[in-house]
């Protein structure tokens, strides 16, 4: 049980969380304008704080950043691992990557625009040196379920996997751009109908069943 101080009433809000305003207000900075064009003090004015309270949280720009990129990649691999942990069939793998995909999108809309737009620096970078692993790591994911596809006849194997892999990526990372959520149509949604379009574009076809001829 809670102390009584801190147990909140019906109605009692509990303050946000500083440091994570800092996070949200930076990553949607850095999504519009660019890492090199975002100072800390537009940081601090769009957080509602002076620019020198932010390093009592964070001791650089390039902290803030760290913390935003490297929850999104370690989200986005996780669901990839869980992925591969329960699902054996590539179909079902495909479906559940896409899924995967699109949630961690979502929760991180920032973040991912954010890579999209300075992919460069931060592969050039030291510090975000790990960046380059999490995705040459989200890509052998990629490339070894449609290989495991097409070996098993699930997936048609004129088409080479790293041609599909990056179409597929990009379709699925670039939908942060445009797709927002609704009651009626929800992440889970879009991914299944993500899922339909690139199935279709992956399953091996089949035959068309003869026409019957009536007899003469």
């Amino acid at each position: 049980m809670l102390p009584a101080n801190d147990r909140k009433g019906p109605g009692v809000a509990t303050p946000p969380d500083r440091r994570a305003i800092i996070l949200d207000k930076a990553a949607e900075l850095f999504a519009h304008k660019g890492i090199a064009a975002t100072t800390v003090r537009e940081i601090g004015d769009a957080a509602g704080i002076l620019s020198g309270s932010i390093y009592h949280h964070f001791d650089s720009k390039d902290t803030i950043i760290d913390a935003i990129v490297s929850s999104y990649f370690d989200d986005m691999l996780a669901g990839y691992a869980e992925v591969l942990r329960s699902e054996r069939e590539a179909t079902e793998r495909l479906r559940g990557l896409i899924r995967s995909s699109l949630r961690c999108a979502a929760d991180h809309p920032h973040a991912s625009e954010l890579y999209q737009r300075d992919r460069n620096h931060l592969r050039e970078t030291d510090r975000f040196a790990y960046v380059g692993e999490a995705v040459a790591s989200m890509r052998r994911t990629w490339l070894s379920v449609i290989e495991d596809g097409v070996s098993a006849g699930a997936f048609r194997g004129d088409i080479r996997p790293r041609v599909l892999y990056p179409i597929i990526r990009d379709g699925l990372w670039h939908t942060v751009e445009w797709f927002r959520p609704t009651a009626s149509y929800g992440t889970d949604d879009l991914a299944e109908d993500c899922f339909a379009l690139f199935h279709q574009a992956l399953a091996v076809p089949v035959p068309a069943a003869p026409v019957a001829h009536a007899a003469p």
